[in-house]
């Protein structure tokens, strides 16, 4: 019992090197593994425009388990895609992608949010909010409600190729923007707030963002337009961070910018690229400086480039993001949509290049991916999913944990016992006492040995059960004659995993269920 207490004393962090196990390398015991699930222009949910509710939610629930089969973690879910809402509880309109006109509501009526979120939660699936912060209206936008911002508060907003967009220059838009995304944290059990690459817009050749006049009335202290737009969305994301710490500490809050933040040529401190955008330069978005103090979780990077591409190598701009991610999470964005295109970079046609980028974000300390996006990993083209379910995913793995929210491991289960099951061996437990700060078990992690094995609280492999409805596992893989020990913690909302309870040893011997005794000292 010494020995695997002491591998739990590192668990929180979970930078030690794995063990191995016959000279393989163990995967992560920690990895978020996620997906997008975008809704604008019913890219991947739902599949069409004014489906009935019963379809809504049957395709949704077929999503999660696919994603919980491929060895997922997480989602994240675009719920406002053009100043419009997939949830109940908004002053912005029902959108046209769920009803077929924007501000109708679903019929017969339900919450879309409250239902994603809590069959998520039933599966072991975080559900992360992805709200885009700019648009009003989409330029694939069909239907535009008469409660839509863009015709109720046009002066907050700008044309620019054919969408509106909010003026991120105006406090009020800022304060509306803020008061949005707390509402959400507020009225619904959202793990984390999301939001895209879309600040500024990116810019479209022989369009001008016309906004001088703001410019003129609250940008006589900057140097320049272009530092007086950055300050603006620096004000925004601090506002919102500060917001939200202040309804909900618990609650996750990341951005997904472009990848690239600046090139070296233009900036020392950039990485060794020579693309043409940058988010820094083109969407006035200081994304490292928002990590840097501290205002967002996680950054997840749109690393949209392959291996072979010259100007922006995914390594190189990986290893910069490995190197600036200031003790926060990094989750490397990678581009599932681009596997087997057929373009001038040839490289997306080789099958390995996805497995190779998720391998590669592992080696350079990178916490995790997520992939853009559902209907592209769906496709499996070149058979990618599959080498996710059957090698880079095959084990489970915790989400890692962020000890800057939270880092008070619960208690330990109580009360391990075991009996007999037509289907194997049932593991039943009691939840802890509750820990210094309140918190219970949010899901159970059930680890198996074979008498003789070392305890190791870092392999996945020996993870059996992921339990996130009650206290109870049922073992369905045991073979007669064999002893194992198994091994129970509890895990909290941020995934913190406590001391273990055990072990309680079990042997399958002539059809029976029988306790043994250690025949090897553990210590």
């Amino acid at each position: 019992m010494i020995l695997f207490y002491l591998f739990f004393q590192g668990l929180t962090a979970c930078h030690a090197q794995p063990e191995t196990h016959d000279e393989v390398p163990s995967p992560p015991k920690r990895e978020l593994r996620a997906v997008w699930v975008a809704t604008v222009d019913n890219i991947d949910w739902p599949s069409q425009k004014n489906l009935t509710p019963d379809v809504q939610r049957q395709e949704f629930t077929n999503l999660l388990d696919f994603y919980k089969q491929v060895g997922m973690n997480a989602l994240f879910v675009q719920v406002r895609a053009a100043g419009d809402a997939f949830y109940a509880k908004s002053t912005e309109p029902w959108s046209e992608w769920l009803t077929g006109e924007q501000g109708r509501a679903p019929v017969p009526f339900y919450d879309p949010l409250d239902y994603m979120i809590q069959e998520s939660h039933r599966r072991g699936l975080e559900f992360h909010a992805w709200l885009n912060l700019n648009r009003l209206v989409h330029r694939s936008s069909t239907s535009v409600s008469a409660q839509n911002l863009s015709l109720t508060h046009p002066a907050w907003i700008l044309s620019y190729d054919g969408a509106k967009l909010f003026n991120f220059g105006l406090p009020e838009v800022r304060q509306f923007i803020t008061d949005m995304t707390v509402n959400v944290a507020q009225n619904y059990d959202v793990d984390g707030i999301h939001f895209d690459d879309y600040f500024y817009p990116y810019a479209v050749a022989g369009q001008t963002l016309d906004d001088e006049a703001t410019f003129r009335k609250y940008g006589q202290d900057f140097a320049s337009k272009a530092d007086w737009r950055r300050h603006n969305v620096d004000v925004l994301i601090k506002q919102i961070h500060d917001a939200l710490t202040a309804v909900k500490p618990r609650l996750k809050f990341g951005i997904s910018p472009f990848g690239v933040w600046r090139n070296r040529r233009d900036d020392p401190g950039g990485s060794n690229t020579t693309g043409g955008l940058t988010s820094y330069d083109h969407m006035f978005a200081d994304t490292r400086k928002w990590i840097q103090e501290g205002w967002i979780d996680y950054i997840a990077p749109q690393v949209y480039f392959s291996s072979g591409f010259a100007k922006v190598p995914f390594r190189n701009l990986v290893d910069w993001w490995a190197d600036n991610h200031f003790e926060r999470h990094l989750y490397v964005g990678q581009a599932a949509y681009r596997v087997g295109y057929k373009d001038k970079d040839k490289t997306w046609q080789n099958a390995s290049e996805l497995p190779d980028q998720v391998r590669y974000a592992r080696t350079s300390g990178a916490d995790g991916s997520i992939f853009f996006s559902s209907r592209s990993l769906k496709a499996n083209a070149l058979g990618f999913v599959d080498s996710l379910r059957t090698e880079l995913f095959r084990f489970p793995a915790l989400v890692p944990s962020m000890p800057w929210k939270d880092n008070v491991p619960p208690l330990s289960p109580r009360h391990l016992r075991a009996t007999t099951h037509p289907g194997g061996v049932e593991l039943l437990w009691n939840a802890p006492e509750l820990a210094a700060d309140g918190d219970s078990a949010w899901y159970y992690v059930v680890y198996r040995f074979e008498q003789g094995e070392k305890p190791s609280a870092h392999d996945p492999r020996r993870i059996v059960g992921l339990c996130h409805e009650g206290q109870r596992f049922v073992d369905r893989t045991t073979k007669p004659d064999k002893k194992y020990l198994y091994y129970v913690t509890a895990v909290d909302r941020l995934h913190n995993e406590g001391r273990p309870i055990g072990p309680l040893r079990l042997w399958i011997h002539e059809n029976r269920l029988q306790r043994y005794e250690n025949e090897v000292s553990e210590n």
